[in-house]
């Protein structure tokens, strides 16, 4: 499976590169997506990491050529995602084509602005939990939650739990997909 990792400059590193050995581990070929092409800059919280290579640019990427999303977190990739045209129509077809998404951190921010938060039971990083709650989410305090096609986590410390659930859901979804051709 080809999954999307859309993020850019200001992603939390460990939240982009975890979930991405995880996938590679499992088999699948993510595929760096963002907002320009070239490299972007990942942080450690407030501090510059390191420069990650864009395969993909979101305004002319396909969305029907990825089996799944994922959207990792840092305060500063998921404001310039959501403020992003390209990037909330990007989201929001996955959810249309209900394809997997799996959210960490500041990530929701992008499914609030995407309109695909009301009646879901998610997660995020604490702070996003009123914003979570006036777009009709019902927000937990959990390590990881599961909800249908939507995958979402806390923060650093759950990425284990976190890239486990999504190795497990995007697996079971694209044994679904094989089954239905």
């Amino acid at each position: 499976m080809k999954v999307a990792v859309l993020a850019t400059d200001g992603v939390e590193q460990v939240e982009l590169d975890r979930p991405w050995q995880a996938l590679e581990e499992a088999g699948a070929e993510p595929e760096l997506v963002s907002l320009d092409g070239g490299t972007i800059t990942a942080y450690d919280h407030i501090d510059k990491g390191d420069k990650k290579t864009v395969d993909a640019v979101v305004s002319s990427a396909d969305p029907d050529s990825y089996g799944a999303l994922v959207l990792p977190g840092g305060v500063i990739n998921g404001d310039f995602l959501r403020a992003d045209a390209d990037a909330v129509v990007f989201v929001t077809s996955f959810f249309e084509a209900g394809k997997p998404v799996a959210a960490i951190c500041h990530a929701p921010w992008v499914l609030i602005e995407a309109g695909v938060v009301k009646g879901r039971r998610m997660t995020s990083w604490p702070s996003l939990q009123t914003d979570l709650r006036n777009a009709g989410a019902d927000w937990v305090d959990e390590e990881v939650v599961v909800d249908g096609n939507l995958i979402t986590s806390r923060k650093p410390d759950d990425l284990d739990a976190f890239s486990a659930a999504i190795v497990e859901e995007f697996a079971r979804s694209d044994a679904e997909e094989e089954d239905a051709d």
